[in-house]
């Protein structure tokens, strides 16, 4: 009887997973010691995953990596897109063993030879109408909207677990052109980020933007002043539908 139940356990098992990773997660510890003067945050959203570091007491953006990622049972991959320690990695496929104890998220990977161990904590669940992974595919001026598709050059925002990162990068080439990160809130209508670490001004870091937004035919509509106080319309698609990769 308990090998009958055996694979019913396991296949509840690997659905726990795919909804668990899902969220936003900080690093704690890595290789066995704890990570107290940086701060690392990896968000993980419909396939996608990004993260952005800073020092913890200057705010001062240390770097930033992502793309796309796949979770079977305990068996975790990521595909870079982008990542600004070494942009040679872009495009490169890395293979995890991904474990949960006491709530934390133990990652673990043979690299150089070596055993590379991180431990996440996860500090934001739940979700919204804007919660998902976007790319910009538009913008309004002057009552006319004008379109791009997304290919290597793309700008894409993840929204997941009352956190947000936007990147601006080109996988093509490996440029990596921006990053910013934070929390939002979405309510009534009103959509507010807190940034907690921007590459291209570490000043800004506290500071929180509102703007209006709204879902029109599955696309999110998002209007206000941007960070440098210039009035924006731009419009973000769902970046499973959107983006196409290159065969």
């Amino acid at each position: 009887m308990k090998k009958i139940l055996l694979l019913p356990l396991l296949f509840i098992t690997g659905l726990l997973w795919a909804q668990n990773i899902e969220g936003a997660w900080k690093m704690t510890h890595k290789n066995g010691q704890p990570v107290d003067d940086k701060e690392y945050v990896k968000l993980f959203q419909d396939g996608y995953f990004a993260f952005g570091a800073k020092e913890s007491e200057s705010n001062k953006f240390l770097g930033a990596g992502g793309g796309e990622f796949s979770l079977s049972g305990n068996d975790y991959s990521e595909t870079l897109d982008f990542y600004t320690f070494n942009p040679e990695f872009v495009g490169n496929t890395t293979k995890f063993h991904i474990t949960m104890a006491d709530g934390k998220m133990v990652i673990t990977t043979e690299k150089d030879g070596q055993t590379l161990v991180e431990i996440w904590e996860k500090i934001g669940e739940g979700s919204d109408e804007l919660t998902n992974n976007w790319v910009f595919t538009g913008r309004k001026s002057d009552g006319e909207i004008s379109r791009s598709t997304p290919g290597d050059r793309r700008t894409v925002k993840i929204l997941t677990g009352g956190r947000f990162q936007w990147i601006a990068f080109n996988s093509g080439t490996k440029e990596f052109m921006g990053s910013g990160g934070g929390t939002y809130t979405a309510i009534d209508g009103i959509y507010t980020e807190t940034i907690e670490f921007f590459s291209r001004d570490d000043s800004r870091v506290g500071d929180s933007l509102n703007f209006n937004y709204s879902i029109v035919d599955g696309e999110w509509h998002h209007s206000g002043l941007s960070s440098t106080g210039n009035p924006i319309y731009e419009i973000w698609s769902r970046y499973k539908d959107a983006y196409k990769p290159k065969k």
